[in-house]
């Protein structure tokens, strides 16, 4: 799985790089966590949104311990992201999620079929060992521009 992916990432490189028009999505109510990277780019016409973990925008800190809150806010985050780049979580057509206890996938579930009902995007989860900040959930999405 890791190969298809780093050879479908390096396809949308090499076409964004041949195109050279992108655009930096950086909302002012959600900052980065670092400056190496923006919260978006839009290109291709798509939107694609860096991972998103559960920190509140106000306050920087991660919303709670709990697996599913930090994935609530996760996808709260998401959404501001989309909406800035004039998308919205209706037009994810992929998502990656990342979980640091497999374990708490059913709970996540629950969570995600709320902002992504039947019919929702194409997904993979994968369980890590860490995440940034001590974050339990990470979600990354493609969404149509």
């Amino acid at each position: 799985m890791h190969v298809v992916s780093r050879i479908q990432d390096c396809i949308i490189i090499a076409l964004i790089k041949r195109s050279g028009v992108r655009t930096i999505i950086q909302p002012p109510g959600i900052p980065s966590a670092n400056p190496t990277y923006s919260q978006a780019i839009q290109a291709l016409g798509f939107v694609f949104v860096s991972g998103q973990i559960g920190t509140d925008p106000k306050t920087g800190l991660l919303v709670s311990g709990d697996t599913a809150e930090q994935a609530r806010q996760a996808l709260k985050n998401t959404a501001a992201v989309l909406a800035a780049a004039g998308s919205s979580l209706e037009k994810v057509v992929s998502a990656q999620i990342y979980l640091t206890d497999f374990g708490e996938l059913a709970r996540v579930n629950k969570v995600y079929a709320a902002w992504f009902p039947v019919g929702g995007p194409a997904k993979t989860a994968c369980g890590v060992t860490q995440l940034y900040g001590g974050a339990k959930f990470e979600i990354q999405v493609i969404a149509i521009a």
